[in-house]
């Protein structure tokens, strides 16, 4: 299905663009793609073996087009695992755009802040995850095609692509921070039992996906790029419940910033 869902791409782009950048629009984020000039739109039912995303804030269609002079492809939303859908599911659209010549990969999500000095509305850049879904998305037979049985993720998070984000960063005056993200399977959140536990072994920020995504584009050879958005404070930390609209008002709260730094990104990319 990864040639017939590729081809079903192509034949909508029709030869109009040829995008070596790809991003994913996490939770509150999806705002961005609204920016693309002359966008071809094609929801996820459309195409050949994609899911369609059925959370709140989570659009769920690919954006081809023109943004800040670079042919991008945008993911508006993303599957996640505890949808129910496969891990193989969940990543299929990765190796999708990397059968389409995607070079660049800039991952987001929204997170909760484990770090006692994040504040809520921080982005942080990505330096490198531990995975605590109990899966691993390059389980099952290997495509010799997209990458080797055994790939190295020991720089997962390119590094001279995050120390030109950083630099992004500076130069418009964007407060950022750096640091560990861990995922879990979800849909709950975490216990204040398991933050506590994560903060031990040195998670910085909590989510529920960009793991296997990034595992994913490592593996088909991708440059990768992660940013969380700190929406909220993790179980235990603060006297607060946790709720999806809480994340959702935080990432549009923290919309201007995250779309100012996103475009001085690309601009210059």
């Amino acid at each position: 299905m990864l040639f017939q869902a590729t081809e079903y791409i192509r034949e909508k782009i029709n030869n109009k663009y040829s995008p070596k950048i790809g991003l994913i629009l996490g939770s509150g984020l999806g705002a961005l793609a609204e920016e693309v000039k002359n966008p071809l739109k094609i929801k996820y039912h459309e195409i050949p073996a994609f899911r369609q995303s059925s959370i709140d804030g989570h659009v769920g269609q690919l954006v081809i087009g023109k943004f800040q002079g670079k042919e991008i492809i945008i993911m508006q939303g993303r599957i996640h695992y505890y949808e129910g859908y496969s891990i193989q599911e969940v990543v299929f659209p990765i190796k999708v755009m990397r059968k389409l010549g995607i070079e660049k990969l800039i991952i987001t999500n929204a997170a909760g802040g484990l770090n006692d000095k994040f504040e809520i509305g921080d982005l942080m850049f990505i330096k490198d995850h531990i995975n605590f879904m109990n899966t691993n998305p390059l389980i099952g037979k290997n495509d010799n095609e997209l990458g080797t049985r055994f790939p190295d993720m020991s720089e997962i998070y390119n590094k001279d692509f995050l120390d030109y984000a950083k630099k992004c960063a500076q130069k418009i005056n964007i407060k950022t921070t750096e640091g560990v993200y861990a995922a879990n399977s979800g849909p709950s959140y975490e216990t204040p039992a398991e933050v506590k536990m994560l903060k031990l072994v040195g998670a910085d920020a909590i989510g529920m996906s960009t793991v296997p995504e990034a595992i994913v584009a490592n593996y088909c050879g991708m440059k990768v790029l992660g940013i969380s958005c700190i929406t909220n404070y993790a179980a235990g930390i603060k006297n607060n419940k946790l709720s999806h609209n809480e994340v959702m008002e935080a990432g549009f709260a923290v919309k201007e910033n995250f779309s100012n730094l996103i475009k001085e990104i690309l601009k210059n990319l």
